[in-house]
């Protein structure tokens, strides 16, 4: 039998373990908030001129200079490799950066933000609620598998209220390609009900014209960022365009695929840094050496197979379907489904519309 002196132990001990719990927040809080509060300019041997130049580069926070080499610091903002290794380590010891507890790491996760596809199959082959948050994931298919359409309703479903599978954000549209087209936005937009136009002015699109451009955009995205643009999800259509016409032939193969490694990092940088996710759609080519099953093979070979975080190969159905298959992901396993394309955009109603 349970004595009331047990009873009253017990409780005076789960108090103890309250008050731990609520000083170990309150100083996490606190660390919390000074990382926050720092700034480039504080770092040792950073005056106004080399902030200046770091943000020129696209570098705004501390954690862009903690992830630097001192070689990139010092080419970046004109400092000697001794001054630029000082900050780098100064960035560090201020962001707290090291090892985490899986447990701690399991409640940062809650950060993450899932935007829905519109199609249920598509959402539970995704793990359930669709596109998330830090992360890339990445569609390829040939023309017409419905890569491009995906992408338009990510970028029409990412301002929904997050109750409603949204993000309540915006959306970027790096166009590689000339496939941004404002009159299905507004199809899919008026389709769920929304203001068309409103929708509109919530996705800011640029076109690339080539890989240095689209590279830059990356930079320009980040300086929308800091000035309050909510931006929630970035479409790239496609990857890979501009960097498999200007690198062609084997010759060129490792410049290619080297630049290509640096761009998908950034992305990844980009996608933890600010919360946001990455929706990026790639090209193909068939495999010659392929003789049985399909000979499809995905552009920019294991750079882009190891960079993205979910992978969905995507090819035309029967009676207009589209199937999706995941190829790869870090908590799921290899399935396929398939979903439709009609006025809302990507959904699982059989009305079928022009990819």
């Amino acid at each position: 039998m349970v004595s009331l002196k047990d009873i009253k132990e017990e409780v005076i001990s789960g108090e103890k373990e309250e008050e731990k719990e609520t000083k170990k927040k309150s100083k996490k809080d606190k660390e919390e908030k000074e990382s926050k509060e720092a700034k480039i300019s504080d770092l040792p041997g950073i005056g106004p001129g080399t902030v200046q130049k770091l943000e020129d580069a696209g570098i705004y926070d501390l954690m862009g200079v903690a992830v630097l080499s001192p070689t990139d610091l010092s080419e970046m903002a004109g400092l000697g490799e001794a001054v630029a290794r000082k900050a780098i380590q100064a960035a560090r010891k201020m962001m707290n950066l090291g090892f985490q507890t899986g447990e701690e790491f399991s409640e940062k996760r809650k950060e993450i933000v899932f935007i829905t596809t519109g199609s249920k199959n598509l959402d539970n082959l995704l793990g359930g609620k669709g596109v998330e948050t830090k992360a890339i994931t990445e569609a390829y298919g040939a023309f017409g598998s419905g890569k491009s359409q995906l992408g338009f309703t990510l970028t029409v479903r990412t301002q929904l209220p997050i109750e409603m599978g949204g993000a309540n954000g915006k959306a970027v549209f790096v166009d590689t390609e000339g496939t941004f087209r404002p009159e299905r936005i507004r199809q899919i937009a008026s389709g769920m009900g929304l203001n068309p136009e409103n929708v509109l002015k919530n996705i800011f699109v640029a076109r690339a014209f080539n890989s240095d451009h689209q590279i830059l955009l990356l930079d320009k995205v980040t300086e929308m960022i800091k000035n309050g643009e909510p931006i929630k999800l970035i479409v790239i259509d496609s990857l890979t365009a501009h960097f498999r016409a200007e690198f062609s032939g084997r010759g060129q193969l490792a410049d290619r695929q080297q630049k290509l490694n640096k761009y998908l990092h950034n992305l990844m940088r980009l996608a933890e840094q600010h919360n946001v996710a990455i929706y990026v759609t790639n090209q193909v080519m068939s495999n010659p050496g392929m003789l049985f099953g399909d000979p499809t093979t995905a552009i920019g070979g294991n750079i882009v197979g190891h960079a993205s975080t979910y992978r969905i190969y995507l090819r035309k159905g029967k009676k207009g379907s589209r199937v999706a298959k995941l190829i790869d992901a870090p908590n799921l396993p290899e399935n396929e489904t398939i979903f439709f394309l009609g006025p809302k955009g990507v959904t699982d109603e059989e009305t079928v519309s022009e990819d």
